[in-house]
């Protein structure tokens, strides 16, 4: 594997899973692998989970770890081309990109949609560059329309807690006071889209995502239709996608919450969110805390998803 951007870069889905069953069985097994090998990783965002478990996998492999956070301890980036620099970036992304490469073997980059400009942020305008400039393989640790580590560590958990061959997994929108990318569901419905489960998703009109994500799934207005008979739920909201809305909040209605009335008509689904998760917003006090929350174990399944990926590209170098 040369670069990590999506699910086209795993290979085979079957064999990435067993992979991943591997490293998390052993998660030390491989660290002469990365031993002097050093991995950067970049944020232009803010994170959480996405920063401590890459850099987890990286110290499973042996490697050396640095993280690089744009906005505090480093200089302000440009990164259009024939801009007069007189504002507050001093520094151009196309001198600092193989700046960066000159540092490490590995690069991941975390780079939001800024929802400014659609065709930049659709065609990964911060991610294709580092690609481009940086001589080393790239991945992407959210862009700003995937998250495919997020939903590695996704497809990992379904496939540990599945009932059933082929569950019904259920997408659902939830409302949030922000204008959020739609990275998450993108890149969820296109893993989803992979596998032979049955896939469903829900969300106001209005919230249509673009169509090369949505896929081969269902897509259902009716959110109690949607829930009935789901064996997993997942939360989350997204921003509009169409145009003219790109980027908009076009509604904030209480009633799609996934709370205990919502859950009751699933076959006793469990509840899926990428975090961090807007309490009484996205999910209901009392369906986050129950037993089918599965929240916490598909965040400690972030170190797998982030291990697996740096694996194969150390293996690929």
């Amino acid at each position: 594997m040369k670069h990590f951007t999506s699910v086209q870069d795993i290979g085979d889905l079957k064999q990435a899973l067993e992979k991943a069953k591997k490293v998390k069985e052993h998660p030390f097994a491989d660290q002469e692998l990365g031993n002097n090998m050093t991995v950067m990783l970049i944020f232009f965002n803010s994170s959480l989970r996405t920063r401590l478990s890459t850099q987890k996998a990286g110290m499973n492999l042996g490697m050396n770890v640095i993280v690089l956070d744009i906005n505090q301890g480093a200089w302000k980036l440009e990164t259009e081309r024939g801009v007069i620099m007189d504002g507050d970036k001093p520094e151009h992304i196309l001198e600092a990109i193989p700046v960066m490469g000159a540092y490490c073997d590995i690069i991941g980059v975390r780079s939001f949609a800024q929802f400014e400009n659609k065709a930049d942020d659709y065609n990964e305008l911060i991610l294709n560059q580092f690609i481009q400039y940086s001589g080393k393989p790239v991945f992407s640790m959210e862009a700003a329309t995937r998250h495919p580590l997020q939903s590695f560590a996704d497809l990992i958990t379904i496939e540990e807690y599945k009932k059933i061959e082929r569950p019904k997994v259920v997408l659902t929108w939830a409302p949030h006071p922000r204008a959020l990318p739609q990275a998450v569901p993108n890149s969820f419905a296109e893993w989803m889209n992979a596998t032979d489960y049955e896939f469903v998703i829900t969300h106001p009109e209005g919230y249509e995502l673009d169509e090369q994500f949505v896929g081969k799934a269902t897509v259902e207005y009716d959110r109690e239709k949607a829930y009935r008979g789901a064996d997993f739920i997942y939360a989350k909201n997204w921003a509009a996608y169409s145009d003219p809305n790109y980027g908009k909040i076009l509604s904030t209605d209480r009633s799609w919450t996934v709370d205990a009335a919502k859950m009751a008509l699933t076959n006793n689904a469990y509840f899926m969110h990428c975090l961090p998760v807007r309490r009484n917003m996205i999910v209901s006090d009392k369906v986050i805390e129950s037993r089918q929350s599965i929240v916490i174990p598909e965040a400690a399944n972030r170190v797998v998803s982030a291990q697996t990926v740096l694996k194969e590209i150390l293996l690929g170098m």
